[in-house]
Formats: structure tokens, C-alpha cells, sequence
């Protein structure tokens, strides 16, 4: 089943460092050769969200997308994701293992 994410981009494990990450290993094997990247999900809250978010005590959410498209640390993204079996961790819809 796939979904749409939308969120700021926190940063981006190129392919060439993924050893270089501590990665678990379940992890490592799905990136192979593409690109990990860790999304703030929901996009750049306002300040007014983010004092929100404090009062209520409810933490931003992080998400992990392997995809095959490299981007920028700060780059507000939408991305179409199929859903992996490691909790908060995505896969593009066009990067599936099968694809």
C-alpha cells in the first residue's frame, strides 16, 4: 500500500557512506545502493506549531525514506512510499525491492 509523505529533509546518507553509518543491518541491506534519507515528517512546523508541540509534549516525527534520488539537507520534499516492515522506515514506491 503506498501513501504520500510529506516533510523537511534532516539528512542524507549518500550511497558511498553507508558504512560509514551506524545503520542496523535490516536497514543497510534495504539501502543497498540508494540513498537514505531522515525526513521531519509534516514539513517545517511554525514557531507557533513548535511551541505547540512543547506544551503538548508531543515530539516532531522522524521518518526514513530509501529512495534513489539524492536531495538536499533543508529540501522540503512529497515523496509516494510503500511502507517497510522496520518501524518509521519507507521505501519510494519506484525503489522497492522488486522494482
Amino acid at each position: 500500500m503506498t501513501e504520500t509523505i510529506q516533510g523537511d529533509v534532516l539528512h542524507v546518507i549518500p550511497p558511498a557512506e553507508l558504512g560509514e553509518h551506524d545503520l542496523t543491518d535490516d536497514l543497510q541491506e534495504l539501502a543497498e545502493s540508494r540513498y537514505v534519507v531522515v525526513l521531519r515528517k509534516g514539513g517545517h512546523p511554525s514557531i507557533l506549531d513548535l511551541l505547540w508541540a512543547f506544551v503538548r509534549r508531543t515530539p516532531v516525527e522522524a521518518v526514513t525514506v530509501v529512495t534513489d534520488r539524492s536531495y538536499e539537507e533543508g529540501d522540503e520534499i512529497a515523496l509516494t512510499v510503500e511502507s517497510t516492515e522496520l518501524t518509521g522506515v519507507y521505501v519510494t514506491a519506484a525503489s522497492g525491492r522488486d522494482a
